[in-house]
């Protein structure tokens, strides 16, 4: 059994940050009913859906990757009839997460407390670019406005160029996997006091998060931290470097790696009292990886990470996609995953990055077709009869 197999998450995310974190959830086994807009669904599976490269069977990669573990029920929110049914759901659930622009859920009769006074124990969770207080609380945000105002941008990329966005979408998917850890715990804080809680997670409190240590910093010096590209404010070498097949990268933190490399690489001249310490290294630097740049472009990269790794050298290949899902430690912990299409076929997609010792959660099923199982949903959660449902069909309640 997973380990929130006991629980139950209604889902009304879109796009990616909240999907991401509802799939994080679904992984581990919380029952996750993906409340759609009945005819064409949320956003997300429209995405890529008629890309032939990027679909299988008409779902997107989006869909594909975010939807699975999950059930569908199509229900039109905008009805008396369908927000009835919502509340009938959020009376035996665990969870609402959402991520509509602030208002839309007072709007809709579905904020936390008009879903508290349906169920006391009610967790809500809501994601949006600024949270739902403060003065930009209406702002509209995407992954990379967040990156932009969040400051990430401002110390991304090689010296002297144009600001630049983290290769993935990074603000997306933090917020996502904060929010999933704000459930969390808002669920372990109803086991002490018996009630649900609201959780607001703002995609840009997130990134300000993640500025970490580099923000404290900041906040000490009041000096502004310049692009460094893939170097190291503290340690050298640290970088990326050219073989004659492709890039590795160097991390050496510790003075005796340092020591190590001087024996395994032919470049006797950097070998100075100087340059044994980290400080030396330092002032050094422009020389260091001038150098280390011409003797690793002699050889393959895999003759000198061969090397490396006997040494103990902090180091690996700078991989590309292909690269890294065939990467043998990364198929060995199942991080590239098996899942079967509804319509036929198997696609393969990352896999759940937790690992629990005794209650595993590394099934998956495939992404439902909209509305796939509202019928099935309505007949066991709530008691509905064929009748009933056939009515509530007819009246564009629900797909």
């Amino acid at each position: 059994m997973k380990p929130l197999c006991h629980l139950r998450l209604l889902d009304l995310t879109h796009m990616l940050s909240g999907p991401y974190a509802a799939m994080l959830l679904a992984d581990l086994g919380m029952e996750t009913i993906k409340i759609e807009p009945p005819g064409r669904g949320e956003i997300t599976r429209r995405l890529l859906a008629d890309d032939p490269q990027h679909s299988l069977h008409g779902m997107g990669a989006y869909t594909l990757t975010l939807s699975r573990n999950k059930k569908s029920l199509a229900l039109n929110l905008k009805t008396q009839a369908g927000l009835e049914l919502f509340y009938e759901l959020v009376a035996i659930s665990d969870v609402v997460l959402a991520n509509f622009a602030p208002g839309v859920l007072e709007r809709l009769k579905i904020d936390h407390p008009r879903l508290e006074a349906v169920n006391p124990g009610i967790v809500t969770c809501s994601i949006s670019g600024f949270g739902e207080t403060g003065p930009d609380r209406e702002g509209v945000a995407f992954d990379m406005v967040v990156q932009a105002l969040g400051g990430v941008m401002s110390v991304t990329g090689q010296p002297g160029s144009p600001p630049t966005r983290a290769g993935l979408p990074i603000a997306d998917l933090s917020a996502g996997a904060m929010a999933a850890l704000g459930v969390l715990s808002a669920l372990i804080a109803r086991q002490q006091t018996g009630r649900g809680q609201h959780v607001d997670i703002s995609m840009l409190d997130t990134q300000i998060s993640l500025l970490s240590y580099t923000a404290t910093m900041y906040l000490l010096s009041g000096r502004l931290p310049a692009k460094m590209g893939n170097a190291h404010f503290l340690h050298v070498p640290y970088d990326s470097y050219p073989c004659r097949d492709g890039y590795l990268i160097l991390a050496v933190v510790a003075d005796d790696a340092w020591e190590r490399l001087m024996r395994i690489l032919p470049a006797p001249d950097l070998d100075t009292p100087e340059n044994r310490s980290r400080e030396g290294r330092l002032k050094n630097r422009a020389r260091i990886d001038q150098r280390l740049s011409e003797v690793l472009q002699t050889r393959p990269r895999g003759y000198w990470l061969e090397k490396l790794r006997a040494a103990r050298i902090p180091s690996a290949p700078v991989n590309n996609y292909a690269e890294a899902l065939g990467n043998p430690q990364v198929l060995h912990r199942n991080m590239v995953a098996e899942i079967e299409h509804p319509l036929g076929g198997v696609y393969r997609a990352p896999g759940n990055p937790i690992k629990l010792s005794r209650t595993p959660a590394e099934t998956f099923t495939p992404p439902a077709r909209l509305g796939e199982h509202t019928r099935d949903l309505l007949r066991t959660l709530l008691g509905k009869s064929d009748a009933q449902i056939a009515a509530l069909r007819r009246e564009g309640v629900i797909g």
